[in-house]
């Protein structure tokens, strides 16, 4: 049966698409409702195409209007939650149960999942979660729909489902160009300037998709194999550079990572991505011993500006040890760093190792952080134990000489302020 219904939606769907079959002109809210409330799969997808077409057409203020009717119209019924619970409570049981988990389930949930049973979808409702991140930033009950998606995101693409690929000068044209425009850190420039990061036999590139969009990476991390832990990106990239044997390569430098999609904003892949190449390539190449980032920090030159602190505290020397202090001292209210480079891989488990001035003398590079970088070393017989010291109390694993430069950074701060 699910064969026929596949071939019977197939028909459909190309009926539609060449105009053989009439569009369905009901007002929105009653698709969306028919959407929900039917039970055949054919019927269904019927109607989850005809939404997910008058979707791709509309401007800016009708994409909100929609957003705005799935938030309202398919809200939770408080009332009915409650009495699902009340009912829970005096019997709890397998019907009780169940009664109150469809209560607190809103119906734009299954209005989402039944989108997705077109063909194509998941790649469509990605995209309309990026208009809703895009439109909905500063709508609290758009921003509630919003976790909807994202719960249903998060089981959708968890690690169970990726694919991890290796990304070579070899893949194909339309996934490299991808690669290029997704790009997040360092600006990749010209196809020679990719070439130089995929081709030589001490560079690799890992990329996971998903079975559902399969021709569109999710999160990508470009990997340098080196002898010792590197202090530049200038140096990692230089042309014509002489490539080391993997062979006798003792560390893998993850220097970039990039999510790709923005309608997976806040659904964790790096941490796998991490912690899989790093397996994978430890089988691979026993020599490698090391594995470590070499990270930009993003949010410390806007700090440093806020400190107020003389000109001759800008040397190299004393922005590696304000640096060490940001990275290690400097908190959000809820006790983590305030550095989002360094809340996502302590999160996963890293060590602050080193920090370097000059080690991003690009004009990004210089705008965010005055060229300081930041190795984040993955010592894979502490991963667990930093990750959970991380995510209990917001323990910073961090080197000795890191603490050292930071109880310096702490000391300039002190005699700036008095």
């Amino acid at each position: 049966m699910s064969i026929f219904a596949d071939l019977l939606s197939n028909v459909f769907d190309r009926r539609y698409r060449f105009g053989l079959a009439r569009e369905d002109d009901r007002p929105l809210s009653e698709l969306t409702a028919d959407l929900v409330s039917t039970a055949g799969d054919v019927t269904g997808q019927a109607v989850a195409r005809q939404i997910l077409d008058r979707y791709a057409g509309w401007n800016d203020d009708e994409k909100r209007a929609f957003f705005h009717h799935l938030a309202s119209e398919m809200d939770l019924d408080p009332e009915a939650v409650r009495s699902a619970l009340d009912a829970y409570e005096v019997a709890p049981g397998k019907a009780s149960y169940r009664s109150f988990m469809a209560a607190v389930e809103p119906p734009r949930q299954e209005l989402i999942r039944r989108l997705n049973q077109v063909p194509g979808a998941t790649r469509l409702l990605v995209m309309m979660r990026s208009d809703l991140l895009r439109l909905g930033r500063d709508d609290d009950a758009l921003m509630a729909l919003d976790i909807d998606f994202r719960h249903l995101f998060a089981s959708w693409f968890n690690r169970g489902f990726l694919v991890l690929r290796p990304i070579s000068w070899e893949s194909p044209a339309h996934i490299l160009e991808k690669i290029i425009a997704y790009e997040a850190v360092h600006a990749i420039d010209s196809w020679d300037d990719l070439r130089r990061r995929l081709q030589p036999a001490d560079r690799r590139c890992f990329a996971f998709f998903h079975p559902a969009v399969s021709d569109e990476p999710l999160i990508f991390v470009e990997v340098a194999l080196t002898q010792g832990v590197p202090g530049s990106i200038q140096a990692l990239l230089a042309e014509g550079r002489d490539p080391l044997p993997p062979e006798q390569a003792n560390t893998a430098v993850f220097y970039s990572i990039s999510n790709c999609q923005s309608g997976l904003a806040g659904i964790s892949f790096g941490n796998s991505l991490i912690k899989q190449v790093a397996s994978d390539l430890s089988t691979e190449l026993p020599g490698l011993k090391t594995f470590v980032t070499l990270s930009p920090i993003p949010g410390f030159a806007r700090w440093l500006a806020d400190q107020h602190l003389p000109q001759e505290t800008e040397d190299g020397t004393a922005l590696r040890q304000l640096a060490a202090y940001y990275l290690t001292r400097a908190k959000r209210g809820n006790g983590k760093p305030l550095d989002p480079v360094a809340s996502f891989h302590l999160g996963n488990g890293a060590l602050v190792h080193a920090v370097h001035a000059d080690a991003d003398v690009s004009p990004k590079g210089r705008a965010q952080s005055h060229g300081v970088m930041v190795n984040y070393l993955y010592d894979l017989s502490r991963i667990s134990q930093n990750h959970e010291k991380f995510a209990s109390d917001a323990t910073i694993a961090t080197s000795n000489e890191l603490r050292s430069l930071a109880q310096v950074g702490e000391t300039i701060l002190k005699e700036a302020a008095q």
